[in-house]
């Protein structure tokens, strides 16, 4: 047979996964040296995928290789020698390529090749086996051209192959041949399952011969013989088993026992592969699953930063004003502890979206709650990501700036360094003076940026500089700082006051030119937007923030208004505490539940009367 390539490349295929480079070679090279072999193995896993490539420096070798080695076992395992087609789309064309069925068992790759080498020069050659090396009565031949595929179909159709008429035709793909001309699907294999134990095949085959030549009935069984209660039917045609579905699906007959305690009606339908079926089913839940956010679609509310002793009939209590409820559950965790959050369903989206407008942030028990429309994980996973991606870009964006102390909001406007407390931290008994920290945050300075001023350690206004201790002129000296009321103690290089002033000077300088200050922040006067908020950083808008809603709180409580400030800016966005300085109502509503909520503390504390 002449070689239908140039190339000296052969193709070796149903090997052991155990196959190494080295067991190729040492059978392929007695036929003639061997230029390289390579198994051809998973990227991942690095597991053989049971085929390889064996390169040899002739042609004459790899011609010789195939002949001689063609399905000479491996390890127990006959291996499938074939030319190397490197071109994908003569294979996946399936032109030449012919499918033979009703084979011997004992027809291997050999006897096949053998048989339909005469027709022509042959790529590949396959009989297909199961897990135990078994032949499952049907193969494969690729012939290089068409012409030869037809003289072989038209040489070996019908003819009798180890005492067995074989039928030989042109390969059609499976997508292709489970369709008709009419769009459904074509079959003549089906499944039947809910038989009763002890029935026959025999009694299988009789029930459904009336309705078409069968070719072969099998009911499955265990290893000890007992059957599984279901099997296959496999019949001539695709008609004969179309209505062989119609006429015995669903109905009671002498294969199953509809009586019994466990008896069902006979299910009769196409044969499925299992990833078939396993797709049909993963398609049908999906649907399911998307159905059913539909229907919850704008009525479904999430609940989060709930306190821990709320159940499901308290979270109900509280939302059920706004509308009828569904359903209302807590989740918790596997010992029965809450995990803080929770889901309200409304029967209507316009009762949801009342509950959403009423109930968002509004503080029960010592918590403000979360309240929005419920999302799927993966769109909430987007936006997470998203506003995250956004922030990250802000802060590259942003002026460096001295984040304010642990546990210190912001300073009163005009009183240089009054704080407001931090929510979540412990509220002093009344009259208790509020700690003060070493950095405190600083008014604006003429540049439109904040300006950073030394520690101060010492009790009085101005620190001694370090010249002072080792024997300077000992004359206090005022920081050089144009924002900070307090002057800090200079702990550099031994120098007098008037020096460090004049090298503070170039340096301040030097800072405000070379920083890219943000706009000024507005006035008093000046009215407060989104836009406008926009274009400072995160730790400044809380800041501008803070000094605008400080006044509003004053007015409404003069004696507790820094305190409520700082709650407010602890516990609410500042897109939020936007809104409470355009509408005054919401605004007193939230000062309302903030004195509740600080009249509630101060109770609660043993030394309260004190």
């Amino acid at each position: 047979m002449n070689p239908p390539y140039a190339s000296a490349s052969l193709y070796v295929g149903d090997l052991n996964t155990d196959i190494t480079e080295g067991n190729l070679f040492d059978i392929f090279n007695q036929v003639g040296p061997v230029a390289s072999i390579r198994v051809c193995r998973d990227a991942m896993t690095r597991r053989s995928l049971g085929y390889a490539y064996v390169n040899y420096h002739n042609v004459v070798d790899a011609e010789r290789a195939l002949d001689s080695l063609n399905s000479t076992p491996i390890k127990g395992r006959p291996c499938r020698v074939m030319w190397s087609q490197r071109d994908p789309s003569l294979r996946k064309s399936g032109v030449g390529n012919i499918f033979i069925k009703n084979l011997h068992k004992d027809i291997d790759h050999k006897a096949l090749y053998d048989t339909f080498s005469a027709s022509g020069n042959i790529l590949s050659c396959k009989v297909v086996t199961d897990d135990g090396n078994k032949s499952k009565g049907y193969g494969f031949v690729h012939f290089e051209t068409k012409e030869a595929a037809e003289k072989a179909i038209h040489k070996v159709n019908g003819m009798m192959l180890y005492e067995q008429k074989v039928f030989v035709g042109p390969f059609v793909a499976r997508k292709e041949r489970l369709k008709s001309t009419d769009g459904e699907q074509k079959y003549t294999n089906i499944y039947v399952k809910n038989i009763k134990e002890g029935v026959t095949e025999e009694q299988l085959k009789s029930l459904f011969q009336e309705y078409g030549t069968i070719t072969n009935a099998a009911i499955m069984s265990d290893n000890s013989g007992k059957s599984k209660g279901f099997g296959f039917v496999n019949f001539e045609t695709p008609e004969a088993a179309k209505k062989a579905v119609e006429a015995l699906n669903n109905t009671d007959t002498a294969l199953n026992n509809k009586d019994s305690p466990n008896g069902k009606l006979l299910f009769v339908g196409r044969a499925q592969k299992k990833s078939e079926r396993e797709a049909e089913l993963r398609q049908k839940f999906e649907a399911l699953k998307n159905e059913r956010l539909n229907k919850y679609q704008g009525v479904n509310l999430y609940v989060k930063n709930l306190e821990d002793n709320v159940d499901d009939e308290k979270l109900r209590a509280e939302f059920a004003p706004f509308g009828n409820i569904t359903s209302c559950k807590v989740m918790k965790a596997d010992n029965g502890t809450s995990k803080g959050f929770g889901f309200v369903c409304y029967t209507t989206p316009e009762e949801a979206t009342r509950a959403v407008s009423e109930m968002n942030t509004k503080i029960i028990g010592t918590k403000p709650l979360y309240v929005a429309l419920a999302q799927r994980r993966d769109v909430r996973k987007a936006q997470l990501e998203a506003q995250h991606a956004q922030r990250a870009k802000q802060r590259m964006n942003a002026v460096p700036m001295y984040p304010p102390a642990p546990g210190v909001i912001y300073g009163q406007p005009g009183l240089g360094g009054q704080m407001y407390p931090n929510p979540y931290m412990n509220v002093p008994r009344a009259g208790a003076p509020w700690p003060r920290t070493p950095q405190q945050p600083q008014p604006y300075g003429a540049g439109g940026y904040v300006q950073p001023r030394a520690p101060h350690q010492g009790g009085g206004r101005g620190g001694r500089t370090s010249g002072q201790q080792a024997g300077g002129n000992g004359k206090d000296s005022r920081g050089g700082n144009a924002g900070g009321r307090r002057g800090g103690r200079n702990t550099g290089a031994r120098t007098d006051a008037p020096a460090a002033q004049a090298d503070a000077a170039p340096q301040a300088t030097a800072t405000a030119t070379t920083t890219a200050a943000p706009p000024p922040p507005p006035g008093p006067e000046e009215p407060l937007t989104a836009a406008l908020l926009a274009q400072f950083p995160e730790q400044q808008k809380r800041l501008i923030v803070g000094e605008k809603i400080f006044p509003l709180v004053s007015a409404l409580q003069p004696e507790l208004a820094s305190k409520i400030t700082g709650m407010l800016l602890g516990s609410f966005h500042y897109e939020d505490m936007l809104g409470f300085i355009q509408n005054p109502e919401a605004l007193a509503a939230k000062v309302n539940e903030a004195v509740e909520v600080l009249q509630k503390y101060e109770a609660s504390q043993p030394n309260a009367a004190q």
